[in-house]
């Protein structure tokens, strides 16, 4: 149970297991099944254990973390949940397909040549070939950090739910800088259509751009986002329940800085790019349990690989 689990810092180590994956092999789930905790993972039993509460009006402060040495160890994996709840939150949820890990810094994927007409083919006749092959060009990877300088002493008597904001504001800022990958890599050599001016006759041509695939995202910068919502054809468009912006023909509006001012990309969200990474985000896990804060890396090595050219189409403002 969970009670015995005993914590320690080699469960960071374990190779090709994060910190919760080990736990959920010491104290597995799915023996909770029908009792109040069932709706908890292992990391968030052992919270409930040592009663640290990081969330609500009686929420504790950093230094409840630090209490034994058996608590410290879960620190780590409070402070990367906090951080990957933010990269999470961005735009990526929103544009990749799929995501693959890559055990090396250079990833190589696999391409489709589809280019022959579908249409009906006369009996006995040899049908037209898709071809699936490895691709010649490798996808290389990147790492995107920050480093975080906090000591102990000015943090220990934080509120651990404001704390965590502040990590969290962390991954957000860290996914931007990865964003701006993704759309470079989903810009180029893309098909596409020109306008002299951003208006809704030149959205609604990028639409009609799409043949076998539907634009149900369209990336564009705060600034042109700003001028797509304020279009007269939009004046009755509204957030949905989850805050997303869906306009007229069913694209979600997604503004980024990492667009120019003079594109509009279009995808089809479920075909268009491949998120490749070699690992989750990495923690110096034994300085955070040592209370050594100063100087602490938080890192991602990924890159991206566009998956099907016709499911990307970009819009060019000219004037």
């Amino acid at each position: 149970m969970y009670n015995d689990v005993k914590l320690e810092k080699g469960l960071y180590n374990l190779s090709e297991k994060s910190f919760t994956s080990a736990l959920e092999e010491l104290d597995p789930s799915s023996a909770y099944c029908g009792t109040p905790m069932e709706k908890l993972d292992a990391f968030e039993r052992q919270l409930k254990r040592f009663n640290i509460r990081i969330a609500g009006s009686d929420c504790d402060r950093v230094e409840k973390f630090f209490s034994s040495t058996e608590t410290a160890v879960l620190f780590p994996e409070f402070v990367t949940r906090c951080i990957r709840k933010g990269f999470d939150e961005t735009v990526l949820s929103s544009i990749c397909a799929a995501k693959t890990v890559s055990g090396s810094s250079q990833y190589l994927g696999c391409v489709i040549d589809d280019s022959a007409e579908y249409s009906t083919s006369a009996e006995a006749t040899t049908l037209p070939t898709a071809t699936v092959k490895e691709s010649t060009t490798a996808t290389v990877l990147s790492k995107y950090g920050r480093l975080i300088n906090a000591s102990y002493e000015a943090v220990r008597q934080q509120r651990l739910d404001v704390f965590g904001v502040m990590l969290r504001s962390i991954g957000v800022k860290l996914a931007v800088s990865v964003v701006k990958k993704a759309v470079s890599v989903l810009a180029a050599d893309a098909d596409s259509v020109t306008a002299t001016a951003l208006t809704y006759n030149a959205l609604a041509e990028l639409y009609g751009s799409f043949d076998y695939f539907n634009m149900n995202t369209i990336i564009a910068s705060p600034s042109s986002a700003s001028k797509i919502v304020a279009m007269d054809q939009l004046s009755d468009t509204s957030a949905d329940a989850n805050g997303k912006m869906i306009l007229p023909f069913g694209s979600e509006l997604v503004k980024t800085s990492a667009v120019s001012n003079n594109t509009i990309i279009g995808i089809d969200r479920n075909f268009a790019l491949e998120f490749i990474t070699s690992s989750n985000l990495v923690m110096e896990t034994d300085k955070l349990i040592d209370r050594q804060l100063d100087q602490i890396t938080v890192s991602i090595t990924c890159g991206f690989r566009k998956i099907t050219a016709d499911a990307v189409k970009v819009l060019k403002i000219t004037a």
